[in-house]
């Protein structure tokens, strides 16, 4: 058996990045009732008014902004997608980012109505565009982390190769070292933790992922990514963009950007050095320099 304290773990996070640490932040987990009757789950930082609202990719969970939080020290709601983390699977399997948006919606209305910003990665990153695009009174400034309506297969084949390996595994010892053969870039002891975090141990001793491994995350379901449709959802966002791109490496190329800025000009974009796709792990520190400068954009009216 390993140990797992779910809220035991954030020194850790701390002492790598050389963040102050006084002991234990107040963090809590909430559960949202949800239309379906289905909940979603979220760690809710802080016992102010949430400022923020930060929305994972897919196959991870909430704990993939523990650093960023931390380095923040601002209330905010990390949201676990459905499928994913603490939130129940869909007995559809579909998880689309548009629908993913509506349960997304209800839990941002019940924890974080009056957030200034919301910050999405990858899947969670399309999930905030159609949240931003629909909900706008939600949304009042918008960060995306690597991805962009025009991220396929192809651009996406490393991350995919990963997650779409073994279902189950012998030990943790296993499980860890595919994670850690995957992610060169990142020290053990961070992807110790994030197995942790995104794992559980069966009752025969093999282990598996939390996320919904049967998962479809497009629209109209299919085998390919195919996001090409939400391009007119970024089209209709009204709220102060930025859009941050992994320089090291990246699921955006330049037609994208290009035609991000086309149809969202007044878009801010950074590419963050030395940061692949997951710019909240490799570079946590720069990304919260990042956010903290959207928060002092002026905010969407209304």
């Amino acid at each position: 058996m390993v140990a797992y304290d779910e809220f035991g773990l954030f020194g850790e996070n701390a002492s790598e990045y050389g963040i102050e640490y006084a002991g234990p932040p107040a963090v809590r987990r909430e559960s949202v009732a949800l239309p379906s009757g289905l909940r979603l789950s979220a760690l809710v930082w802080g016992t102010a008014e949430p400022e923020l609202v930060l929305i994972h990719g897919g196959a991870q969970n909430a704990h993939t902004w523990d650093t960023v939080a931390l380095a923040l020290g601002r209330p905010l709601v990390a949201v676990d997608l459905p499928g994913h983390g603490h939130s129940d699977h869909r007995p559809a399997h579909n998880y689309g980012p548009s629908s993913m948006a509506d349960d997304v919606a209800v839990a941002v209305e019940a924890l974080a109505p009056r957030a200034e910003a919301v910050v999405g990665m990858s899947l969670g990153g399309l999930t905030a565009i159609c949240l931003a695009a629909d909900q706008p009174r939600l949304v009042r400034r918008l960060g995306i982390v690597d991805v962009t309506p025009g991220t396929d297969h192809a651009k996406a084949e490393p991350i995919i190769a990963f997650i779409d390996g073994p279902e189950y595994f012998d030990s943790f010892e296993t499980i860890l070292e595919r994670t850690i053969e995957h992610n060169p870039t990142r020290s053990e002891v961070s992807l110790r933790r994030g197995v942790l975090h995104n794992a559980h141990e069966m009752d025969d001793g093999r282990w598996t992922w939390n996320y919904d491994r049967t998962r479809d995350w497009q629209s109209g379901g299919g085998a390919e990514l195919d996001f090409e449709g939400l391009w007119e959802k970024v089209s209709a966002i009204a709220a102060p963009t930025a859009l941050w791109q992994g320089g090291a490496w990246s699921v955006i190329d330049d037609a994208d950007v290009a035609e991000w800025m086309r149809r969202l000009p007044g878009t801010v974009h950074e590419v963050v050095d030395g940061a692949g796709h997951s710019i909240q792990g490799d570079r946590p520190l720069e990304l919260v320099d990042l956010i903290e400068e959207l928060l002092a954009r002026p905010a969407a009216p209304g």
